[in-house]
């Protein structure tokens, strides 16, 4: 019985899994659940690193001395993402809503000695972007221009680093923002702040209640599968894409993931690279494939990406209508991957795959990342802007500005001991446990088997040799039993077998006894007969007669005496030898003695 239950338990676990129905019972997107709360507001420690192209040359190239504008990258400047979710409802479609919140907190400890109040030179934002977008209309050209030379502004400016990134105000945006409401809603300018505007956004999230697989990743942004900034379902789609809080769960080796950020302004698939163990954790390295900025060069597919007809550099995405329309283009940092045109009017970027590669480490049966490194970088990307006052030389100009690094480096120790605890302990005890109850069911039951087939077998066995042999005493017992079990009919046959041969035997016996006592008596006749005068003569009369038990010894042997044996009492009922033997004992005188042949 207890072999059969570990066997039953050993199959619960192989076939039922309950491991799984507990891990996706945590993975499950629920009200209070223990993974959700991790979604909703994650403990990880993410951060967004900041690196500005800081330009050392900006007198010398707005005098047009020299050819190139030269930069340096300043930072990182550090700043802490409070990720979270404020979840507003869940929904019968296995979804549920939020508004997702980013709010940064400056981290100076981790910046390495950078300040905010640190000054640059950077280009002005707002006077390149104005004049990229007003260049081909000439009544508000001719506006730009007066508005520019009463000002006095520049296309490359001295500002502090939080300036530059959280935002600065400026005269062209107070402007902008006054006859211009519909475009430009802010007086102020910085491109950390825009890129982590998330005012009037929400988003449905798979709870993973229809697909488990499913759970965390977007259902819809602000209403829709597809984000309106692109035409084409390869473009604009965002559906499944995750926002790197949690990846699709339980991906097979070669399968491909999605990434969804408000600065990217897209979702960016990833692909697998390599396996290894981060956190102490199994995950898989996944990146951008080949040519992921690409606008239709090697994949015709992205041809979607190309604005008003007009395609980028290879390594370039045009993002404008993400940025307020300002000329805002994305590449990876230092033009890494980028087509060699990017480099024609700029010195002092250096891309390298070591620090510019962007790589998630994911745990590919539950989609949890365990380590984030999101690098990308935000240029401008100027047309034909030589009619305007003093940006001339920044026509047809691909303009780096900054590079961040939306960083994730390690899972926090609550979390690892507790991912630990699911992903690497919990299946091979559910493993454990399984062949334990094989192996314990398999023992106890060939036990059971052979208890049964040969501890029952000889018992019985025993008993049967007993009741045999208690059968065989009544009989004389000359020969000892066949020690060879029989069956009850084979017992009884073979007691009245041995019965027979008993009787037959005594028979025999008691013939050759008969036998050997008229022997005898013969013997004591010829010893006790002195008056033989010639004993020679006598033992050559009386010849010895070899005798053995059979009956062919006896049957020409004649004995005739007239007397009487001494010792003998016919009235006993002997043989005809006996009383024959009796008479000849008792002759006196004379023995004749005829053997024939």
């Amino acid at each position: 019985m207890l072999g059969f239950i570990a066997l039953s338990i050993g199959c619960f676990i192989l076939f039922v899994k309950p491991y799984n129905f507990l891990f996706n019972q945590k993975v499950l997107l629920q009200d209070g659940g223990e993974i959700f709360e991790m979604w909703r507001k994650p403990e990880v420690q993410l951060y967004t690193r900041v690196f500005l192209f800081n330009v050392t040359n900006s007198e010398e190239y707005l005098a047009g001395k020299d050819e190139k504008i030269k930069l340096q990258e300043v930072g990182p400047y550090v700043y802490r993402e409070a990720l979270e979710h404020k979840v507003q409802s869940f929904n019968s479609n296995g979804t549920l809503s939020a508004i997702p919140l980013h709010p940064l907190t400056w981290v100076e400890e981790m910046s390495e000695g950078h300040r905010e109040d640190d000054i640059v030179y950077m280009p002005h934002i707002a006077l390149l972007s104005i004049a990229n977008v007003v260049s081909q209309n000439l009544f508000a050209r001719f506006g730009l221009n007066n508005l520019i030379t009463l000002t006095n502004s520049q296309p490359l400016t001295k500002m502090t680093a939080k300036e530059f990134m959280m935002g600065y105000k400026s005269e062209l945006m107070t402007l902008g923002n006054t006859f211009l409401p519909r475009w430009i809603y802010f007086d102020k300018l910085g491109l950390i702040d825009r890129m982590y505007d998330f005012d009037g956004d929400f988003e449905t999230v798979y709870t993973g209640e229809t697909d488990i697989r499913l759970s965390g990743l977007i259902d819809t942004y602000r209403g829709s599968t597809d984000l309106p900034q692109w035409e084409g379902k390869h473009c604009s789609n965002v559906q499944y894409a995750s926002d790197g809080t949690k990846f699709r769960g339980g991906v097979t080796k070669n399968e491909t993931l999605l990434f969804y950020r408000k600065s990217l302004c897209r979702a960016a698939p990833l692909i697998p690279s390599e396996e290894g163990v981060r956190s102490g954790i199994r995950g898989v390295k996944y990146v951008f494939p080949e040519h992921m900025l690409d606008n239709g060069k090697h994949n015709e597919e992205n041809k979607c990406f190309c604005r008003n007809g007009k395609c980028l550099p290879e390594g370039l995405i045009d993002v404008a209508d993400c940025y307020y329309g300002f000329p805002i283009a994305l590449s990876y940092p230092h033009f890494y991957k980028g087509d060699d045109v990017l480099f024609s009017k700029v010195e002092g970027l250096t891309p390298k795959k070591e620090e510019h590669e962007t790589s998630f480490w994911i745990q590919p049966e539950s989609g949890l990342p365990l380590e984030v490194s999101s690098k990308f970088q935000i240029n401008m990307a100027l047309g034909s802007i030589s009619s305007i006052t003093n940006t001339e030389r920044f026509s047809n100009m691909y303009l780096p500005m900054l590079w961040f690094d939306i960083r994730m480096y390690s899972l926090p120790p609550s979390l690892e001991q507790r991912f630990k605890l699911y992903l690497n302990i919990l299946p091979i005890v559910e493993q454990a446990a399984m062949y334990i109850m094989f192996i314990t069911g398999a023992v106890l039951v060939i036990t059971t088997i052979y208890i049964l087939s040969f501890k029952v077998m000889f018992k019985n066995f025993e008993k049967n040799k007993d009741a045999w042999l208690e059968k065989a005493k009544l009989n004389d017992g000359v020969y000892a039993p066949c020690e060879i079990p029989l069956s009850e009919s084979d017992s009884d046959e073979m007691i009245k077998l041995n019965i027979k041969l008993n009787d037959r035997l005594y028979e025999t016996v008691n013939s050759v006894k008969d036998k050997l006592t008229e022997m005898a008596h013969v013997k004591s006749l010829f010893d006790r007969k002195p008056s033989l005068k010639d004993s020679s003569q006598t033992s050559k009369a009386y010849e010895i007669i070899n005798q053995t038990d059979s009956d062919e010894d006896f049957k020409y042997l004649e004995v005739i005496e007239d007397g009487e044996l001494e010792g003998c009492d016919v009235s006993l009922g002997g043989s005809q030898r006996m009383r024959n033997l009796k008479d000849l004992d008792e002759r006196n005188n004379e023995l004749s003695l005829h053997i024939s042949d």
